[in-house]
């Protein structure tokens, strides 16, 4: 069984930032991908951000990319998210998420096996 629990959300005005911080307990995830995911209310949730065991593979949804930077630590388990020039329409429950390691279908919610409870970040205009 793996914890993850997320931190660093908060409230913050448009062409702002934020670094959100997944920890990772209960087993070693020096061999997983890890994901960032977030969800607004009355939508699924969607991919934003991958990176490979060894960081040195990332992936991003299109609409934060060149803004957004995914990275991680596997000495502390954990895995960043950092956030700038941050819009409204980022707006979401950010979750982080782990699976096996895969080079494939790292935008695939479905294909995670392990979720966090999530962290608000709200962006105002």
């Amino acid at each position: 069984q793996v914890q993850l629990v997320e931190s660093g959300g908060g409230l913050v005005q448009a062409g702002g930032s934020l670094r959100l911080s997944c920890a990772a307990s209960g087993r070693n995830l020096n061999s997983y991908t890890m994901g960032w995911f977030g969800q607004s209310p009355g939508k699924e949730r969607e991919f934003v951000a991958a990176i490979n065991w060894s960081g040195g593979a990332t992936y991003y949804a299109t609409s934060v990319k060149g803004r957004f930077t995914i990275s991680r630590d596997n000495a502390k388990n954990t895995v960043y998210l950092q956030m700038s020039s941050l819009k409204p329409e980022d707006t979401a429950v950010y979750y982080c998420a782990a699976r096996k390691e895969t080079v494939m279908f790292v935008t695939t919610r479905a294909l995670y096996d392990y979720w966090g409870q999530g962290t608000q970040v709200t962006v105002s205009s």
